[in-house]
């Protein structure tokens, strides 16, 4: 009975955390530099966003590991990563989940990006995206799209995860693609 509980408190927060967001204006606007982070990723590693100066990076938040949209989310990245790489994109997944919560996470649906472990809910706070989950906060569903100068491209307060990686694929091909002379 108290896995049924914590299963369904669980699909419950996953499914209110993209419609339960901050206001927008908390978070950095378009064409501000990026808030600064170093964060932990799901092999313990440190990363910060200054290391990925000069590439594209995608910057999602997500609810909690192993729940249906965030798998759903995480396994579309996954399944576009060529396509990412080609782009000169990384992809960085962020929630208040623990280092351990990730590194299973990761494995169990292969992912070859880092998930970052925000568990003191700092970078979710300064990027604008924390909600209020009933006893706990938690961050929502929004991607951010940092330019190779490290600033903010895209924001998507609101982010249905099944089909999302398109999305932000085809926005960072727009922004690479060379001006027409005309």
């Amino acid at each position: 009975m108290l896995a049924l509980r914590r299963i369904l408190l669980t699909a419950f927060i996953a499914a209110t955390a993209s419609v339960c967001a901050q206001s927008p204006d908390a978070a950095p606007a378009e064409g501000a530099a990026a808030p600064a982070f170093k964060l932990q990723d799901q092999t313990g590693k440190w990363q910060t966003l200054e290391q990925y100066k000069g590439k594209w990076v995608v910057l999602y938040f997500y609810p909690k590991d192993n729940t249906p949209g965030c798998t759903t989310q995480a396994c579309e990245l996954r399944d576009n990563i060529f396509a990412f790489r080609k782009a000169d994109a990384v992809i960085l997944g962020v929630s208040v989940d623990d280092v351990e919560s990730h590194k299973k996470f990761a494995a169990e649906h292969s992912l070859p990006f880092d998930i970052l472990a925000d568990p003191n809910r700092e970078v979710s706070e300064r990027y604008g995206v924390l909600f209020n989950a009933g006893i706990t906060k938690l961050a929502s569903r929004q991607t951010f799209l940092i330019g190779p100068d490290g600033k903010v491209v895209k924001h998507w307060a609101k982010v249905d995860p099944k089909g999302h990686s398109d999305m932000v694929l085809a926005e960072i091909k727009a922004h690479s693609a060379p001006a027409k002379a005309g």
